[in-house]
């Protein structure tokens, strides 16, 4: 028996034959692996950049229709179209005047957005522009939507200069859907991408 530096004697140990069982897990989760990678690569076109320009039709302050693309502007959130906020003690149609504000912006020119990200509503989640206008930030800085997940530094703008919805009070958006029963969705920061990515990559259809 050989001795270790200490003068005693060198224990050897035997690694036990892994069972069949466990050969049989093994095997398993490396195919499950191997699957998954397979998966993975065929699907990765879904979260390629997609571009796409038309005239728009403009559904609400944080939507529009380009042909029979619906896309959801990427990291801000306006009123819903028939949400009503506060502005010198009486009620106005914020979410219309939101809505007003981006038609204005557009008017009758051509529409180009980007994005690969699409919600759990399957809308595509765009940065878009109008002569080189960019249609997200505008908004934001104009006051009529809010920070959704990007745009932080034009909200934070906007409320210290009164403009638009902080000339008044108003629910965040968020919070007026989960009051009336309507489309939940998650912000647009990092959780949500990462989340829109796997529902892309193992969406079955």
């Amino acid at each position: 028996m050989s001795r270790s530096w200490s003068g005693r004697p060198r224990q050897r140990y035997f690694r036990r034959p892994r069972s069949r069982w466990r050969k049989f897990l093994d095997y398993l989760l490396a195919a499950a692996v191997l699957g998954l990678l397979i998966l993975v690569s065929a699907r990765l076109d879904r979260v390629e950049t997609r571009q796409t320009q038309g005239v728009a039709v403009v559904n609400d302050g944080d939507s529009i229709t380009l042909g029979t693309e619906r896309i959801r502007l990427r990291g801000i959130d306006a009123p819903e179209y028939s949400q009503i906020c506060r502005l010198g003690g009486a009620e106005y149609p914020c979410g219309r005047r939101s809505r007003e504000a981006l038609s204005r912006l557009i008017g009758a020119r051509q529409v180009s957005c980007s994005g690969w990200e699409r919600d759990k509503y399957g809308r595509l989640l765009g940065e878009c522009s109008v002569a080189g206008t960019d249609l997200n930030r505008t908004q934001v800085e104009a006051g009529w939507a809010i920070a959704y997940g990007g745009y932080e530094v034009e909200e934070a703008v906007a409320r210290r200069d009164r403009k638009g919805l902080w000339a008044g009070e108003f629910d965040r958006p968020r919070d007026w859907r989960n009051m009336h029963g309507d489309m939940a969705e998650i912000e647009h920061g990092s959780y949500g991408r990462i989340l829109n990515w796997l529902r892309e990559i193992f969406r079955f259809s």
